[in-house]
Order: C-alpha cells, then sequence, then structure tokens
C-alpha cells in the first residue's frame, strides 16, 4: 500500500510546531468532548458513574493507552465482547459477536446513524479507525426500542468527538512492526467551541504494507505462506471528519456532520490450502468506501423535547477475483470485478417529556430506504470473452415506531416498558441471468414485520450501587443475499425468509466505592429463535430458512481501582455458553466465540512522568470451519494468551511518548481456521494536544 508523503511531511510539521507552543491542557482533559446528540437512549444509568443497563463504554483514553487504532481491536477491551475474523477467510473481514450475537444482529451506528449494507451487511470492523472516536458504546441484550430497528442482540455505536474549548488540537503517530516499520498511524483533530457554534475537523490515515506472523509459526508443506510477513496482509485506510454546529442556548443544538472512510486491503490465503478452497480465492478489494452525511437536531420546549436526525449514506466497494497468487489476471472464468454501489437516506423522530407525574415518556419513528446496485464482470482482462452484466437494483423500505415510559416508582426504583413495531418491504428484487428472457428480471419481492417488547427495573441502593434486572424480545430482518443471493448458482432464493428473533434476559450489579473502585457483575441468558440457517434442497441447493434455535447464556464480570498514587489496576472476565439446534444440521457448532475471555491490566507510576501499563489477554479455544472436510467439519482454534505492555513518557503537560509491545511473547494463534495472526509487535507512538 502506499504511503502518501505530503500528508506525512504536513502532520509531522504541525507536531514539531505544536511541540514547541505552550499549553496549559494535559492529554487526559483532550478526552472529553463526546458529542451528545451522537449518543444512544441508555437505561439506568444514574449517577452519571453508573454503567447502563446492559451497557459498557470504551473511551477514548483506553483506546489510545492500549493502542488500539481500528474498531475490531477497541471492543476486546469490553466484557462479553469479542471480535474474530470471518470464517471464509478469503474476505479478509473481521466480525464482532456480542454475548454470542454477530454482525446481523448486533447494528453498528455512527453518533446514532446506522451504517447498514443491505446487500450482506458484511461489515469489516477494521475498517473503521478510532483516532476521531469519544467513546464506543456497547449496549448488550438490552438496546433501547427508540434507538431504532434490527437491535436483536445489542447494538455498537460510536460517538465522534466535539470541541469543548475555545481552541482545541489533538495530533499523533504510531508506528510499528517486527523488526521493520510495517505499518504506521497518524491522525490530526482540531476544532473550536464558541458560545453560539463549534467547528471541528478531523483526519485519520493507517499504512500497513504488511504484517508479521510469529517466530512459532510452521508453514504446512506446499503452503502458499513461508513465514514471516503474512502474504496478502496489507492494508490502507484513511477518514475524515467534519462538524459544524449552532447551540442558540443552553438547551437547544443542531449539527451538520459528514464522515468520509475510504479503504483498500489484500487478503491473506488458507495456510493449508494448496490449490485454494474454494478456486477463486485470489482476492484484492480496490476500494472499500463509506460516507456519511446526517443533520442532527435537540430543540426543547418548557415540557417536551424534539430530536431528529436526517442522513444520506453511501457504501462503495470493489472485489476483484484474480487467476492465481500472481494478481496479475483475470481470463479464467472464476475470475471477476464485482462493484456494489449502495445507498441508504432516512429520518427518524424522538419526542419525549419528563413532565409526566412520576414518568418519562419518549416515542419515536424511525424511516429509512436502502438501495443496492451490483453489475459484475466477468473475466475482465480477457479480451475476447470478457462480459459485463446490465446493473440489477435491489431496495427495500424499513419503518419503526417506539414506545418507551420510565416509571419513578421511588427516587432509587425506575421500572422501564418499552414497545415497538418494525416492518420491511423488499421494493425492488432485479437479477440477472443470461439463460432466460428477459435477461434481467426480478423476483417475488419479499417482506416481514415484528413486535418487539422490552422492560427493566433498576434499583439504585445507595448513591454508589445499583442493581437491575432486564428482559428484552427483539428481532432483525433478513438481508438481499439472504433473500437472494445463488451464491454462484448453488443456492436457491427465498423471499419468503422471515425475521431472526431472541428474548435476552440480564441481572446485573455495580458499585463504585468512596476512592473511586468500581465493581460489577451480570448474568444474562439469550433465547435465539428462527435463526436464518442453510438448508439442503432435494434438487442438492441450498437455501436459507428460518429453522434454527438457540441458547446463549453466561457471566461477565469487571473492576478497576486505584490503590495508591503510584497504581492502578483493572479488568473484566466473560464467560459465554452457546448452543445452536438444526434439526437439518445435528453436528451445527457456532463459531467464533471463546467460552472464557480475560482482560487484565495495571498502570504504574513511578515518577510522575512515566506510566507503565502491562495488560494481559486470554482467551480459550473457538469452533472454526474446515474446508474441505477431511474428518469433522469444525475444528477448534484461536486459543491465546496475548501478553502487551505500554510504557508511557509526559515530556510535558501536552507531550506525551510511549514504546511498547503487542503480542510480547510471540504467541502463535489463529481466530480462524488456517488464519495465523500476528506475532510480537513493537510499536512507538507520539501523542501532542492543547
Amino acid at each position: 500500500m502506499h504511503q502518501p508523503p505530503p500528508f506525512r511531511f504536513t502532520l509531522a510539521s504541525v507536531i514539531v510546531l505544536v511541540g514547541i507552543l505552550e499549553s496549559g491542557h494535559s492529554i487526559a482533559q483532550d478526552s472529553s468532548g463526546r458529542f451528545e446528540l451522537g449518543e444512544i437512549v441508555v437505561i439506568g444509568r444514574q449517577p452519571e458513574f453508573l454503567s447502563s443497563v446492559g451497557g459498557t463504554v470504551v473511551t477514548q483514553e483506553q483506546i489510545w493507552t492500549f493502542s488500539r487504532l481500528s474498531l475490531e481491536q477497541a471492543v476486546n477491551l469490553a466484557p462479553g465482547v469479542v471480535s474474530t475474523l470471518d470464517s471464509n477467510g478469503r474476505r479478509n473481514e473481521s466480525d464482532i459477536f456480542v454475548r454470542g450475537f454477530g454482525r446481523t444482529q448486533v447494528p453498528l451506528l455512527i453518533d446514532g446513524v446506522r451504517v447498514y449494507l443491505p446487500a450482506d451487511n458484511r461489515l469489516d470492523f477494521a475498517r473503521f479507525l478510532t483516532a476521531d472516536i469519544a467513546a464506543i458504546q456497547v449496549q448488550k441484550g438490552y438496546a433501547s426500542v427508540i434507538d431504532g430497528p434490527g437491535a436483536m442482540g445489542g447494538t455498537i455505536n460510536l460517538v465522534t468527538r466535539k470541541p469543548s474549548r475555545s481552541f482545541e488540537l489533538d495530533s499523533g503517530v504510531t508506528a510499528g512492526g517486527r523488526d521493520d516499520i510495517e505499518g504506521w498511524n497518524a491522525f490530526m483533530i482540531a476544532g473550536t467551541r464558541q458560545e453560539r457554534y463549534y467547528i471541528q475537523g478531523g483526519f485519520n490515515y493507517a499504512d500497513r504494507d504488511s504484517w508479521s506472523l510469529s517466530s512459532d509459526f510452521v508453514p504446512p508443506p506446499g503452503s502458499f505462506e513461508d513465514g514471516g510477513e503474512r502474504q496478502g496482509s496489507d492494508t490502507s485506510d484513511w477518514r475524515a471528519n467534519f462538524k459544524i454546529g449552532f447551540t442558540p442556548n443552553e438547551t437547544d443544538e443542531y449539527t451538520l456532520n459528514f464522515i468520509q472512510q475510504e479503504g483498500e486491503k489484500g487478503a491473506p490465503l488458507n495456510v493449508y490450502n494448496n490449490p485454494p478452497v474454494p478456486p477463486n480465492s485470489f482476492w484484492l478489494w480496490p476500494y472499500w468506501d463509506i460516507r456519511n452525511l446526517s443533520l442532527l437536531t435537540k430543540t426543547e420546549f418548557e415540557s417536551v423535547y424534539l430530536k431528529t436526525k436526517t442522513y444520506y449514506n453511501t457504501f462503495e466497494n470493489g472485489l476483484d477475483a484474480y487467476d492465481d497468487i500472481t494478481y496479475t489476471t483475470q481470463n479464467l472464468g472464476r475470475s471477476f470485478f464485482s462493484p456494489y454501489d449502495d445507498h441508504a437516506w432516512g429520518t427518524s423522530i424522538e419526542v419525549g417529556t419528563t413532565q409526566l407525574a412520576s414518568n418519562s415518556l419518549k416515542v419515536a419513528v424511525h424511516w429509512r430506504t436502502d438501495v443496492h446496485t451490483e453489475q459484475q464482470t466477468s473475466r475482465p482482462t480477457d479480451p475476447v470473452l470478457r462480459f459485463t452484466e446490465p446493473e440489477q437494483e435491489q431496495s427495500q423500505d424499513t419503518w419503526s415506531v417506539a414506545v418507551e415510559n420510565t416509571y419513578h416508582a421511588r427516587p432509587d426504583l425506575d421500572v422501564v416498558v418499552g414497545l415497538s413495531y418494525d416492518e420491511y418491504e423488499v421494493t425492488r428484487a432485479e437479477e440477472f441471468n443470461s439463460n432466460v428472457s428477459p435477461e434481467v428480471f426480478e423476483y417475488p419481492r419479499g417482506g416481514a414485520d415484528a413486535l418487539n417488547a422490552q422492560a427493566a427495573v433498576i434499583h439504585r441502593y445507595s448513591d454508589r450501587g445499583q442493581v437491575h434486572a432486564s428482559i428484552s424480545d427483539r428481532s432483525r430482518f433478513p438481508t438481499f443475499f439472504e433473500l437472494y443471493s445463488t451464491r454462484f448458482g448453488t443456492a436457491t432464493p427465498n423471499p419468503d425468509l422471515g425475521p431472526e428473533e431472541a428474548t435476552n434476559v440480564e441481572l446485573g450489579w455495580e458499585s463504585t466505592t468512596a476512592g473511586g473502585a468500581r465493581l460489577g457483575a451480570a448474568v444474562f441468558y439469550n433465547d435465539v429463535r428462527d435463526l436464518i440457517q442453510t438448508v439442503v434442497l432435494p434438487d442438492t441447493t441450498t437455501q436459507s430458512q428460518n429453522v434454527g434455535d438457540g441458547r446463549f447464556y453466561g457471566i461477565e464480570l469487571f473492576f478497576d481501582a486505584r490503590l495508591s498514587d503510584m497504581l492502578s489496576i483493572g479488568g473484566n472476565y466473560s464467560y459465554i455458553d452457546r448452543k445452536i439446534e438444526d434439526a437439518l444440521q445435528p453436528d451445527l457448532r457456532p463459531e467464533g466465540v471463546p467460552e472464557n475471555k480475560t482482560f487484565l491490566y495495571a498502570t504504574w507510576r513511578p515518577v510522575e512522568w512515566l506510566a507503565l501499563t502491562p495488560s494481559v489477554e486470554v482467551a480459550d479455544d473457538r469452533w472454526s470451519a474446515v474446508n474441505p472436510v477431511v474428518t469433522d467439519p469444525y475444528v477448534k482454534t484461536g486459543s491465546y494468551t496475548l501478553v502487551n505492555l505500554n510504557a508511557q513518557f509526559a515530556l510535558r503537560e501536552d507531550i506525551e511518548f510511549s514504546l511498547g509491545f503487542q503480542n510480547l511473547l510471540d504467541d502463535d494463534y489463529s481466530l480462524a481456521w488456517g488464519l495465523p495472526r500476528p506475532g510480537r509487535t513493537m510499536f512507538a507512538k507520539m501523542r501532542v494536544t492543547f
């Protein structure tokens, strides 16, 4: 991947310039500035230092301290959340599971606006950089119906930054690798906050030529991978964020946001398969781009507030399938170029009041239109057999009406009840087949509806402690891929495919001591119904059907404590057991999630200007699919113990320099069969803020 010299020179120059300026603001102070309008609804968080029901927040300071430069790295800091690799390795995609629910069941939002790919919603979470993210809100099990449809297993919301001072700038550079600089990440965010308005702009760029495997990795005989630098591991991403807000008074706010991110990536091959399985696995993505333009408003009247979100999103994705490992020609029948061109527009309106006797009532209406356009070119480099399909379009409309009321039974006791009705309708379902007439035709248009209900009871038994119980019954609608994809001619569409559903139950406790130590625990049980699974039909093709049922249950523990002025400790532990029953697939194993996962850290400050932060991540095995099947279609993989270290040097209040290691013990591990992960990596980084 290329590294643009003009940008690197400009950023380095600014850092040097900023470094000689005087500033009275520390690094820690800069981590505030959340964009409040972009936060999602939380239940039971009162006082502020208590968590929401089923919720965890990963802060910008945690992201920086533990060097989590992209979303899939950052969420691993949260209990009950784990990132993994898509088991189909040729896509090189990172998935996130929240208490066992994956990317189709847990919506991703940016400032409360959903990022959704109607074709298949195969979001690659490694493409989302984190420098401009003030906080990552993770709602697990209980996600308020007020925030919109689709949150069957929870919600992940990226809250961007907002300036909080008359002028502020935050910039930094991270570079690292195994024996040399293999990749780097740089960002700059600047903004101003005035009495009646604020403006902010940010830019984040990451480029990696490759990453290196562990020295313990031994290439299988005949493998494409020979060790050292991982073949196909190059990536490049950049993200820009611009925000302008108008604040006419203390309560009202009107903000225009624009976010654009662009990426390109390779795809490491499975180390066990040569030739690859399936044969057309030589894939590259020349672009993976998202844009989000939104207008967010909040207006308060005497007893009522009004919030609105209006947005227009685009997603452009290009996939090249090549003939062989040279990645130069696309002449064979299995080679193609497949572009996706998607866009969506929508709005939501939320009205609420706190003036009713002992009640806080909210009502929300959501509407969204998604459009997917595809046009595959077969044998792109063959001068004779090259063929480009006509464009095909698929589209859908989604509606949701939700109401939520909080009954304040006593000053220390709240009862929350929510209800929503969701509906979607496919408005176009075009497909191409050169063997029929007309070649571009429409499948029967699908659609479905769902009723969702949830309730929670929160008891604040002291000023610093609370217990809660919640139940949430939510659903999610199928994607176009599940409805209509023929999987290169091997599958039969199912326009009548219905929604998946889950009932999520949680009991939780949290307490904060006067000294600031936080302790918490949660027990959860999820009953999953009508899971969309692949079924083999009598004609040997496959089809997506609602045939699966499952039960996910587990516990979560977390703690953070400052033991002295020199020492702080913290961490979390998660246990989850997943079972999915499918009468047509008795040997089915739920993939991607370990039963046990632990994160622990300590920060030691022997002197004021030095902080040493060792941390350890431990996870046991997870199930992964094997292709081709030899004796068993599944194998356990992914067990790891990752020891990390970060040494922070505060050269001044506004300049910080860090040295560190990730996977210090050089553990050789894989999150999916045949796809080993990076070995030991050293990094250096600097941050300047004022």
